[in-house]
């Protein structure tokens, strides 16, 4: 991958390797690293298991819908999705409309606007959601279990002078696009923008507490 990639041919013992467009490592990516087939089958096996709790359940209280939906659906749209981070507002839309399907399906909430629907059952949205996962695993490469091995992750900017909170980070330069979905330069700017008391947690119980109420403010 990259520009001046010379192309090596491998081997796996005596068997030469053959090139392929597109590679399923636990997450299928083509050769320009673009997620949108993983975010299609990733939806695609939600929607069946929605499609499976449709026919089951007769009666769909919260009570019974909500935690079906995130034991046995919403794994499917979060999983390694720190690593496949969306890049078009399309696979955005696409996973998003799953968990719009599911709320739906709730009785008593069917008339209500999908955002009225969350707060009355206290959601996020996937992509709040995908954010909030981004902070935490940035907070645990940067003061939490994870420390050790993210020194070189980021590069802070640390001074009680800064605006905000107190361990600011760098934001990097890239020259393309693709570089800004990376989980180490779309995180800085989020973080960047937590309230000292967040950065600040002693641990990250605290700083989860302190996340929920501050990521209104960072979406």
């Amino acid at each position: 991958m990259g520009q001046g990639n010379p192309k090596h041919k491998y081997r796996l013992g005596r068997e030469w390797v053959e090139s392929s467009p597109e590679e399923d490592m636990g997450v299928l990516v083509n050769e320009k690293l673009n997620m949108s087939r993983q975010c299609a089958l990733a939806a695609q096996k939600a929607n069946r298991i929605l499609g499976c709790i449709k026919r089951s359940v007769a009666s769909r209280p919260r009570e019974g819908i909500l935690p079906l939906y995130s034991a046995l659906m919403r794994p499917h749209l979060e999983s390694c999705v720190q690593l496949w981070s969306l890049q078009h507002k399309k696979d955005v839309d696409v996973l998003e409309r799953v968990q719009r399907r599911a709320t739906k399906m709730i009785r008593g909430l069917q008339s209500l606007s999908y955002e009225d629907r969350l707060r009355e059952l206290g959601l996020f949205s996937l992509e709040k959601r995908r954010l909030w996962g981004d902070l935490i695993a940035a907070f645990q490469y940067l003061k939490g279990s994870y420390r050790k091995d993210g020194e070189g992750f980021f590069t802070r900017v640390c001074s009680d002078r800064t605006r905000g909170n107190s361990c600011k980070l760098k934001e990097g330069r890239f020259r393309l696009d693709i570089r800004k979905k990376f989980f180490t330069m779309r995180v800085v700017r989020h973080w960047n923008r937590l309230p000292r008391e967040a950065v600040d947690a002693p641990s990250l119980e605290v700083f989860k507490a302190k996340l929920d109420g501050a990521l209104s403010n960072l979406v």
